[in-house]
């Protein structure tokens, strides 16, 4: 894994934006509020984020990540492509915990991309469970019984009859 996690797009952030971008935008960059194709233009500032277009149709900024699983993110986009790959790559799958200890990020940021990796990877057809209205259930006793004494009757029970709780 040491060999696909050294590639460029996995350690600079801006190859990481530019494969992104080649992938979810092959015939260029699209905005995602009016569809425009042919107006759109790269910002270049000192201090404008990584990867923002501006669209010359409806006069608005957007990322590559508007309308993925990496909007509303600031999880920088060289850790979620090393997450996806890390997720994609193990056989059995990965916990937040593992994701957590490889990538070096809080445990909440590896749930949170765990969480969407997967979702994005869910297939929209399933059904919840007992959606045709049939549950079927092995014996199971939830809680306890009403007639069943707990520890605490039994002991005020035995010392109010005159017998003491604990036995010699």
């Amino acid at each position: 894994m040491a060999d696909v996690l050294s590639h460029k797009r996995f350690q600079d952030e801006e190859e990481a934006y530019k494969w992104v971008e080649a992938h979810l935008w092959p015939n260029g960059p699209v905005c995602p509020r009016c569809g425009g194709l042919d107006r759109n233009t790269k910002l270049r500032g000192k201090s404008t984020r990584i990867g923002t277009y501006k669209c010359k149709d409806c006069r608005k900024p957007f990322t590559v990540k508007v309308g993925t699983i990496f909007e509303d993110s600031h999880i920088p986009m060289r850790l979620w492509l090393q997450a996806i790959a890390l997720l994609c790559a193990s056989k059995k799958g990965i916990s937040s915990n593992q994701l957590h200890r490889m990538m070096g990020i809080t445990l909440k940021s590896a749930w949170f991309m765990s969480h969407r990796s997967r979702e994005a990877t869910r297939s929209g057809s399933l059904t919840p469970i007992g959606s045709d209205g049939i549950v079927e259930i092995d014996e199971t006793i939830q809680g306890r019984q009403a007639e069943a004494p707990t520890a605490r009757r039994c002991a005020a029970a035995n010392t109010a009859a005159g017998r003491s709780a604990t036995s010699s």
